[in-house]
C-alpha cells in the first residue's frame, strides 16, 4: 500500500477538524438525532426527532432521552446486547433471551432498585396482558429449558412493553423456596452457566466481573487467612509450596468464605447440553455424598489437603472487608457475613463498587467507549451519584449517560 500523499493526509485532517467542530456546536437538532443513536441505535422518526429537539431546547435533555428509550430498540438491542454476555461463562452477546437477561430488562423498564438483581425474590416472565395475546401462545417457563424466551424473542415484539414481560415471585415461577432465591444469580440462565460441574467458585467470579467489575486477579490479597480455604486446593501446587502462598492463597483465602453461600447449590445437567435443572438443598436434605447438606462439589479432591476446610454449611464471610480490598465500599449497615446466596447477594449489591460499575458498564454501552478523560470520569462520578439518589434507577443512569455523550 503506497503511503498517503500530503494532500490526501491535509483532506484527512480537515474532514476530522469538520466533524469535531460540528460535534462542538451541535444544535438541538443534531444533539437530539445523536442521543437517540446513542441510546436506541436506529434513527428516530422525524415527530420523535421534533419532540426530543423541543426538550433540548427548552432546558431538558433528560425528558429527550426518555423519549429516546421508548424506542424498542433500547431494550431489545442497547440493553439486550449490555446483559447477555453477564448471562454466559464465554461472555457472547450473541446468546438468547434468557430469564438472566430479561429480569434485568424488567427491572430497567420498570425503574426499580437495581440492587434487587442479585438478591430479591424476583423473575420477570412473559405471561402479562401482551404476552398472553400472542398466538400461537409462547411455551410455560420452564425448569429445564429455556424456550419461553427463546420463543418470545423470535416474535419480534418490544421487550420494553410493560403488557410483555411482567415481576414475578421467583419462587412462585420455579418452585424454589423464597429463602434460597437470589435474584438472577438463582435464575435458570446464570446457574446453567455458573453452577454447573466444578466447585460453584464460577458463580462468585462471574457475579464479581458482571455486578462489581472486579474479576479475582484484581482482588487479590495473601494477607487474609487461609484458614477457610478448601480441600481442593494443594498446599504445594507442583511441589512447591512458594506457589501456594504467593498466588493461590491470595485469590483463595477471600473467594472461598464467599463461594461457602453456594454450598447447597448445584445444576443438575451435562455441559454443553441445553437441558437441565437448578437443584438447592433444603432443610432436612442431605447429599449421598456428604451425608449432609452440603452439595458433593464442595468436598471434591479433599486428598489434594486433607488439612484444608470441609465445608460445613452455607456460612459465608466476606474476609475482603478489610484490607486491600476495603476500598471496594462495603455497606457499614451490613454485618459482612451470614448465610446463602441472597445475604451474599445483598452484600455485593449495597457496595459503592456495584454502583460503579453498573455505571461504567451503562457508559460503555451508550458511549460506545470506556470513560477515559477526566471529564469522563467526572462524568461517571456524577452519574454514579444520580443513580443511587434516584434509588437506583439504571435507566436514569442510561438517559444520563446519554444525555453527557449527546456532546454540546
Amino acid at each position: 500500500m503506497k503511503p498517503a500523499t500530503p494532500l490526501f493526509r491535509t483532506m484527512a485532517w480537515l474532514v476530522a477538524l469538520t466533524i469535531l467542530s460540528a460535534a462542538a456546536t451541535a444544535g438541538p437538532r443534531e444533539q437530539a438525532r445523536r442521543l437517540h443513536d446513542r441510546l436506541a441505535g436506529v434513527p428516530p422518526t422525524n415527530a420523535v426527532l421534533d419532540a426530543m429537539q423541543a426538550q433540548i431546547a427548552g432546558g431538558d435533555p433528560r425528558a429527550a432521552a426518555d423519549i429516546a428509550m421508548q424506542h424498542k430498540a433500547f431494550y431489545n438491542v442497547t440493553l439486550k446486547n449490555m446483559v447477555t454476555p453477564w448471562t454466559n461463562e464465554a461472555q457472547t452477546r450473541f446468546a438468547p433471551l434468557n430469564d438472566y437477561t430479561a429480569t434485568v430488562i424488567g427491572l430497567v423498564r420498570d425503574g426499580a432498585d437495581f440492587r434487587r438483581v442479585l438478591f430479591d425474590d424476583i423473575l420477570y416472565v412473559a405471561d402479562g396482558p401482551a404476552a398472553q395475546a400472542l398466538s400461537p401462545a409462547l411455551p410455560a417457563y420452564s425448569n429445564d429449558n429455556n424456550n419461553h424466551y427463546e420463543a418470545l424473542e423470535r416474535r419480534g415484539v418490544n421487550l420494553g412493553d410493560p403488557g410483555l414481560l411482567r415481576a414475578r415471585a421467583q419462587s412462585e415461577v420455579t418452585g424454589l423456596p423464597s429463602e434460597a432465591t437470589a435474584g438472577v444469580i438463582t435464575s435458570r440462565a446464570s446457574s446453567h452457566a455458573f453452577f454447573i460441574a466444578g466447585t460453584n467458585r464460577a458463580m462468585l467470579r462471574f457475579t464479581l466481573m458482571n455486578h462489581l467489575c472486579r474479576d479475582l486477579e484484581q482482588l487479590k490479597d495473601n494477607t487474609r487467612p487461609a484458614d477457610r480455604i478448601r480441600q481442593d486446593v494443594s498446599r504445594s501446587p507442583g511441589g512447591d509450596s512458594r506457589i501456594f502462598y504467593g498466588t493461590c492463597l491470595a485469590c483463595h483465602a477471600g473467594m472461598d468464605p464467599l463461594a461457602q453461600a453456594f454450598a447447597y447449590y448445584d445444576f443438575d445437567g451435562v455441559e454443553g447440553e441445553a437441558a437441565g435443572t437448578l437443584s438447592w438443598n433444603g432443610p432436612g436434605v442431605t447429599d449421598a455424598f456428604t451425608g449432609i447438606r452440603v452439595k458433593k462439589k464442595y468436598w471434591i479432591n479433599s486428598s489434594n489437603f486433607v488439612h484444608g476446610y470441609i465445608t460445613p454449611d452455607d456460612g459465608w464471610e466476606n474476609r475482603w472487608r478489610q484490607g486491600v480490598n476495603a476500598h471496594l465500599g462495603w455497606s457499614p449497615s451490613l454485618p459482612g457475613k451470614g448465610n446463602g446466596a441472597k445475604s451474599l447477594g445483598q452484600e455485593l449489591a449495597y457496595s459503592e463498587a456495584f454502583a460503579q460499575c453498573q455505571v461504567k458498564k451503562v457508559f460503555r454501552a451508550v458511549c460506545l467507549r470506556d470513560p477515559t478523560t477526566a471529564s469522563d470520569h467526572a462524568a461517571v462520578s456524577t452519574i454514579t451519584g444520580a443513580f443511587k439518589a434516584s434509588g437506583y434507577n439504571l435507566r436514569r443512569a442510561f438517559g444520563d449517560a446519554g444525555v453527557y455523550c449527546m456532546g454540546n
